[in-house]
């Protein structure tokens, strides 16, 4: 990731020099003589970084008044004060309204480089640190073995380093923020920020003015937008199909130019943001019935990624459930207990219509309401109703019907049903389940023909 640098110095031979160390260490640099070039530059596009010197001849505006102005709008952009005339109080009060450092003329490059090294760190530490607030540290890599998941893995690996446009599909709870944030740490953008929202929770009169910020009457942002906020990252848009047809165009805009206009500006912006959007419903589907622009749908899905909904990857809920009491054991200070057999074979034959997320939330009730020493596993009989029948899918009158049918009959659907089950908590594996319910796997082939099912447990 290339840092920008907006120096902002009225010596020309000073702001030069500047400029060369930086660029000699791989920054990229930008150059303003006066406080309203140096205005001119940040409505531009956000800089990584600013040096900025106290005595600005011919500007309106000295340094510390520039410095109040900078952070008004722009509170995490770190700013280092330059001045050949140090005074103790002008670098208290540089420091007291927001500056990182003071630096004081003349001063060596080596001084410069590692003073804006430490500025660019420690606005990257806070950043982050504002982010993961409220985030478990161990939510950053897809859990569980099935071939779904190891497929996914390879995929974000090669995606990653890209800078691609990705649109993750999946239902809802199925991980794909999760994905979205493997795509940035796996990139080369990782130290720069990650910005996630959902376009469906924004209002639909306040969605412009949260991406793409607003600019009052003279000029000045008044809000800045999520795509400014996440310069040199992340933007990533849950939900996109929920987005407003008006604000497609412009998103489309940004993907084609990478630039935009504020709510009330004359002035493009000009941005560096990688896109990953999502959604839990069929885009092209959206678009056939003309709600969601068919340009803007090509340009989102270059890279499609596809996140396996729960039910489909069985065998990964041991580790899951395992992942899930580590992680609330560690974070909430609940005792970490064990998943009995019979317990973990019901979260295995759930159906899970809430994905990851839905399992999470029973595990940490499981925790909670759990009775008996912590040595003791839970059982079967302390899960809640919804998930300790096997199969969900049974109609109302399911008891009914089977208390009708003949002793024969009523085996043969009870083998069906507890047969589909198994094979569905393996993932499809004969020989695990064969394994598991105690028979060879020759017979179990023999079991399932004769019942009329085929290898995956399903109707032939």
């Amino acid at each position: 990731m290339k840092y920008d640098v907006l120096i902002v110095e009225d010596e020309d031979d000073i702001r030069e020099m500047i400029g060369g160390i930086l660029q000699d260490e791989g920054y990229e640099t930008r150059l303003a003589a006066t406080s309203e070039e140096a205005l001119a530059e940040v409505k531009f596009r956000k800089p990584s970084l600013i040096i900025l010197d106290v005595w600005l001849k011919g500007s309106s505006m000295d340094g510390i008044e520039l410095l109040d102005k900078f952070k008004s709008t722009h509170t995490e952009l770190p700013v280092i004060i330059i001045s050949g005339h140090g005074t103790v109080e002008t670098a208290v009060s540089a420091i007291r309204k927001g500056a990182y450092d003071y630096i004081v003329k003349p001063f060596k490059a080596d001084k410069l480089l590692v003073t804006a090294s430490r500025a660019l760190e420690n606005a990257r530490l806070r950043r982050e640190n504002a982010e993961l607030k409220g985030k478990a540290p161990s939510d950053t890599e897809l859990v569980g073995t099935s071939p779904q998941i190891i497929q996914l893995r390879q995929k974000i690996t090669k995606i990653a380093a890209t800078n691609s446009r990705v649109l993750i599909s999946g239902p809802s709870g199925s991980g794909k923020e999760l994905i979205a944030r493997m795509l940035h740490g796996h990139s080369s953008r990782s130290k720069g920020p990650f910005k996630a929202v959902n376009a469906a929770s924004m209002v639909p009169e306040r969605v412009e003015e949260e991406l793409f910020g607003a600019e009052d009457d003279e000029g000045h942002a008044t809000t800045v937008g999520l795509l400014e906020r996440a310069h040199n990252g992340t933007l990533y848009l849950d939900e996109v199909a929920d987005m407003p047809m008006e604000t497609q165009g412009k998103l489309l805009r940004l993907l084609v130019e990478q630039r935009f206009r504020r709510l009330g500006g004359k002035d493009d912006v000009q941005v560096d943001v990688r896109v990953i959007t999502s959604s839990s419903r069929d885009l092209a589907q959206d678009v056939e019935h003309g709600r969601f622009r068919e340009d803007l749908y090509h340009r989102l899905n270059v890279m499609p990624l596809d996140a396996t909904p729960l039910s489909e990857r069985r065998e990964d809920i041991p580790a899951l459930v395992e992942h899930f009491i580590a992680q609330l054991a560690s974070s909430t200070g609940l005792p970490s207990r064990q998943i009995g057999e019979d317990a973990m074979a019901a979260l295995q034959a759930h159906d899970w219509p809430g994905n990851v997320r839905q399992l999470r939330n029973n595990v940490e009730r499981l925790l909670i309401l759990a009775t008996g020493e912590p040595s003791q596993p839970i059982t079967l009989a302390t899960l809640p109703p919804e998930v300790s029948v096997v199969r969900t899918s049974q109609g109302a009158n399911e008891n009914e019907k089977i208390i009708a049918m003949p002793l024969r009959d009523a085996r043969e659907h009870f083998e069906r049903e507890y047969l589909q089950a198994q094979i569905d908590r393996f993932g499809g594996n004969i020989s695990r389940t064969a394994s598991f319910v105690g028979m060879e796997r020759s017979a179990l082939h023999r079991k399932l023909k004769s019942l009329g099912l085929g290898a995956n447990g399903r109707d032939v």
